[in-house]
């Protein structure tokens, strides 16, 4: 242990590190963190048609909104300060393909929605998933061909959907699908369509996980998922590994990085966070739960040889409990 006086901080009794903590004026004065609605994204689920609302089962409280009412909720958050919101589509599976056209269709639900909202001149943000899965007959984050998801086809996919979606006024870009090299694609394809105003929010640590069912179900590819998405989301077990994935997202041109899902990875946010010093973001997907959750978890006791193998445990068994979500929340 470092010497606190070797450090010119203090010794007992000349320092007191109580005489802060007395009032509440001066511990608010000396508080180092804070969160405010600043520190919030909203999550929007939307659907075609008009003045329709549709209550999500596996998330209560949150509905999936049609263009119209998605202006007025976005007028809300606007209202109540809330900095941004992050767009989720529910598209419908007739127009769902293997090759996930209607992710780039200009017209598509999407683009429709960031038009709306900015034609409502509202001051607030517009964050857009890009990932493939609202869009694949597959339920996939990429193209799928025997079994395999293709990396560079997928990234040429992403590419055309981050333009539609920067065309119609999208502010912030936010790819989910953790494709080897597909921020450098992403960045590139904006620049050269004179988008580089538009930033990059990349999912860069997104680990493999049954927390995300609520959010399949919201957008519809939970019942169309054909095996798991071990092959390019990450393993509970890893950390290291988180730390090269968010060093790459940076160099390829990440704004912004982000740990997904949140609360069960607060060791790898930090690390991130300490690491490089990025705006850095976790979703939370966690935040309700069913009644027989908490019996379910095991007190995982952190031992300095054993830390990792003990998270890892803890991780699997999160991974696999079926979960309630009640609200996305993206801190940084």
């Amino acid at each position: 242990m470092t010497d606190s006086n070797a450090l010119g901080l203090g010794t007992y009794p000349a320092t007191r590190m109580r005489r802060n903590r007395q009032y509440d004026w001066s511990r608010r004065m000396t508080t180092e963190n804070r969160l405010s609605v600043d520190d919030l994204i909203l999550p929007v689920f939307v659907i075609k048609g008009d003045n329709k609302r549709e209550a999500i089962e596996s998330l209560p409280e949150v509905d999936r909104v049609s263009v119209d009412l998605l202006v007025e909720t976005a007028a809300r958050a606007a209202d109540a300060s809330i900095p941004a919101l992050a767009l989720f589509p529910y598209i419908d599976e007739e127009i769902k393909t293997p090759d996930a056209q209607e992710a780039y269709n200009p017209e598509n639900l999407v683009c429709r929605a960031i038009r709306a909202i900015n034609d409502a001149n509202l001051d607030i943000g517009i964050i857009c998933d890009v990932a493939l899965d609202p869009f694949n007959s597959d339920g996939h984050d990429g193209i799928v061909q025997d079994g395999i998801i293709l990396n560079d086809e997928t990234i040429e996919v992403l590419c055309k959907q981050a333009l539609v979606q920067a065309d119609a006024g999208c502010h912030i870009i936010a790819p989910s699908d953790m494709m080897d090299g597909r921020i450098a694609a992403i960045r590139k394809a904006l620049d050269d369509a004179g988008h580089d105003r538009v930033s990059i929010m990349s999912y860069s640590a997104k680990y493999s996980s049954g927390f995300y069912d609520p959010f399949r179900d919201a957008v519809g590819s939970k019942g169309l998922l054909k095996g798991d998405k071990k092959t390019y989301q990450m393993s509970h077990t890893n950390s290291d590994e988180a730390l090269r994935e968010t060093a790459m997202d940076i160099q390829e041109g990440a704004d912004m990085v982000m740990v997904k899902p949140g609360l069960p990875y607060l060791d790898i946010l930090y690390r991130i966070k300490q690491t490089f010093g990025m705006p850095t973001y976790i979703i939370d997907a966690i935040s309700r739960y069913r009644k027989s959750y908490p019996s379910r978890i095991k007190i995982c006791i952190y031992h300095p040889t054993k830390r990792n193998q003990g998270v890892g445990k803890l991780r699997a068994r999160l991974s696999c409990t079926k979960h309630h979500s009640h609200i996305l929340r993206i801190n940084q």
